[in-house]
């Protein structure tokens, strides 16, 4: 193994900038310059994109910006002792010990474990006295060693008695039982970090402490049996709980895994007083994490956003299959009746049976019935919108409100505007309900009877009485400007809708350009069919130039990229953008504008064309359906040709640069 940490990769009392990038992009420049990175910019945009998540500075003057990258050769730590230090999020300002962790994609375990420990040891006081007072490199370098147990120390501290942390004597109240989990989005620093953070100052309480920290690394995973005698449960994490049905019946607190490192004393008073508490918060067995922990944390921004996205995603499956099914009985009766707007879907299944056709073709009377059944699911879009939008503010008391009032938003004209409007609307009055504190025997009636039924009033007469006179006034409006797009304006249109595709690949803008197309599908205007295949074809040229790229140019590409490649040929074809995501992740600065450029020129073609699909989902699969499949098909490959080579050549620009300068 080679070595973790040198000399080169440590820089003491030298003022490295204003800001935490600054520091980063230093510490960033000594691993390229050490050979173990092979792409600065790759590199640096990982630790960027890592430290805008989540701060990484913690108490203490300590900071551990960390994050794992395809340019990373092997596992490295660079440091810094920056004179003046670098405000990188801590409460009790700036950090002047920063340790950049770089890890490879595919980090092996054992290196992992080892970078895990560099950043449970620097929860340790003694060690960063050490490195404050260290005059050299090469001091340094012999401090981490140590403490990452490749080398021996020198002096090795006397032992703690065993006996150190005593039992309660005989007639004291038995030491309280707490268990915790930790985890964090790369698994490296922060999940062990809290761990130990928690840890030590359970032991400074008096209190029993065991902790599962879910890292990349592993750790020992708690028994059922210390489970249950737990008196509370911490969850200090970023992503969901693994087991969390384990926990069942539990008091509880859950916050940020950082919040862990920085307040972990609060934490566990916390979760013992909603132990102490009869109402107070239990893990609901058979629940997700999602279903329990519905915006209680973050900025009114977050929760807003991530209910938007919760209710985006629920949504999707609805439309797909209801859309594809209306698409496939559009197809049908138009075999049958080209002028579809002769067909009547309820006359013919009035007057006609699988058993008793009459004079009605079987291809039309089955055309009839997949319209209706398609029709019902797309018909269903605005309500469960609006009842999963409401499920992210609330959890599961905000699903009835939510879906009445989308189905009033419907009612009233106010399309999925209306939906959006009118989940928000019913999430935050059951989350307000949520928040009052009353008599248990009134507590248990809430969520199955009063929040609904106060939710609903609420947000369903607000947008019968009030808003759905305006929001119906917006659709319809919208609704004229689409059909009214011809020539010019179709094509900027398509530009707009292929960049946003492109832009974050499934993320918040991506579904909005998603959104925006299939809210007027339900109409069956060509219009609407029209933005609806410019949407699925720049969402399938990320994937698809990905996988080009790495076919033309495989040189240019690691291993795995080379095999994420030949995964995002389906994806691509599937309109799935979000194969493109393992690429935005390593590269983002290459990645996104090359998407964004080719997703836009495909939505532009499209449009021009006047390229339409009544289907909102299926990629190159639904083609059948597709009017002009000829030009859908000119689109999607000029646009993956444009992304693909404008990819390929910033990639080569930074390769060629990279070469030089670790030459120099």
């Amino acid at each position: 193994m080679s070595a973790l940490i040198t000399a080169n990769l440590i820089t003491l009392d030298e003022n490295l900038g204003d800001s935490r990038f600054d520091v980063i992009k230093h510490l960033t420049q000594a691993v390229v310059n050490a050979g173990r990175a092979t792409d600065f910019e790759t590199l640096y945009a990982a630790a960027r994109a890592r430290e805008e998540k989540t701060d990484t500075g913690i108490p203490g003057g300590i900071a551990i910006p960390h994050c794992r990258s395809e340019a990373v050769t092997e596992p490295t730590l660079a440091m810094a002792r920056p004179a003046p230090g670098v405000d990188f999020g801590a409460k009790d300002g700036a950090a002047d010990l920063i340790f950049f962790i770089a890890a490879p994609a595919d980090g092996d375990e054992a290196h992992l474990k080892i970078l895990s420990k560099m950043a449970r040891s620097l929860m340790k006081k003694s060690f960063t006295t050490a490195l404050r007072e260290a005059k050299t490199r090469d001091e340094v370098v012999v401090l981490a060693e140590e403490a990452l147990g490749l080398r021996e120390k020198a002096e090795p501290a006397a032992a703690v008695p065993a006996a150190s942390v005593s039992a309660p004597a005989a007639g004291e109240p038995a030491r309280k039982k707490i268990v915790a989990v930790t985890n964090c989005p790369t698994g490296i620093a922060h999940t062990y970090m809290a761990a130990d953070g928690l840890k030590y100052a359970a032991e400074e309480m008096g209190y029993d402490f065991k902790v599962e920290p879910q890292g990349s690394s592993g750790g020992e995973k708690l028994t059922q049996a210390e489970i249950d005698e737990a008196d509370a449960v911490v969850f200090a994490v970023a992503l969901p709980v693994r087991g969390r049905e384990r926990f069942a019946g539990k008091p509880y607190v859950e916050s940020s895994v950082k919040r862990g490192i920085d307040e972990p004393k609060v934490m566990i008073e916390e979760a013992l007083r909603e132990a102490e508490n009869p109402s107070g918060k239990r893990v609901v067995a058979g629940a997700t994490d999602a279903e329990e922990t519905a915006s209680t944390d973050g900025s009114w921004g977050s929760r807003i956003y991530k209910a938007l996205m919760t209710g985006v995603s629920y949504m999707i499956p609805f439309v797909a299959a209801g859309g594809i099914i209306l698409a496939i009985g559009f197809m049908l009766e138009a075999i049958t009746m080209p002028n579809l707007g002769d067909v009547d879907p309820a006359a013919i299944l009035e007057g006609a049976s699988l058993t008793n056709l009459g004079d009605t073709p079987l291809s039309l009377y089955l055309g009839a019935a997949l319209h209706t059944i398609g029709g019902f699911g797309l018909g269903a879009m605005v309500p469960i919108l609006a009842a999963f939008i409401a499920y992210g503010l609330a959890s599961r008391p905000g699903i009835a409100p939510g879906f009445i009032a989308g189905s009033v938003a419907v009612l009233v004209g106010g399309g999925f505007l209306g939906g959006i409007v009118a989940g928000l609307l019913a999430g935050l009055c059951a989350y307000w309900l949520s928040l009052l504190k009353l008599p248990r025997w009134l507590a248990s009636m809430m969520p199955v009877v009063v929040t609904p039924l106060v939710a609903t009033l609420f947000a369903g007469g607000l947008m019968f009485f009030l808003l759905g006179g305006p929001l119906a006034w917006v659709t319809s409006s919208l609704e004229n400007w689409l059909n009214g797009m011809t020539g010019t304006s179709a094509i900027v249109l398509g530009l707009i809708l292929g960049a946003m595709m492109g832009f974050d690949l499934g993320g918040p803008v991506n579904k909005a350009a998603y959104l925006f197309a299939t809210a007027g599908l339900a109409s069956g205007t060509q219009a609407s069919q029209e933005v609806m295949a410019a949407v699925i074809i720049s969402g399938m040229v990320p994937p698809l130039a990905m996988a080009l790229a790495t076919a033309l140019r495989p040189k240019l590409f690691t291993a795995p990229e080379r095999e994420n490649g030949k995964a995002a040929w389906l994806l691509g074809a599937s309109f799935i953008s979000e194969g493109a995501i393992p690429f935005a992740t390593a590269d983002p600065l290459r990645v996104i504008p090359s998407s964004m450029v080719g997703a836009a020129v495909a939505g532009a073609i499209a449009m021009g064309s006047g390229v339409a699909s009544p289907a909102p989902h299926g990629g190159v699969w639904v083609i059948a359906l597709v009017d002009n499949p000829v030009m859908f098909l000119v689109a999607a490959l000029a646009g993956t040709v444009v992304s693909a080579l404008m990819y390929i050549v910033l990639k080569s620009l930074s390769s060629k640069k990279t070469e030089e300068t670790v030459a120099a």
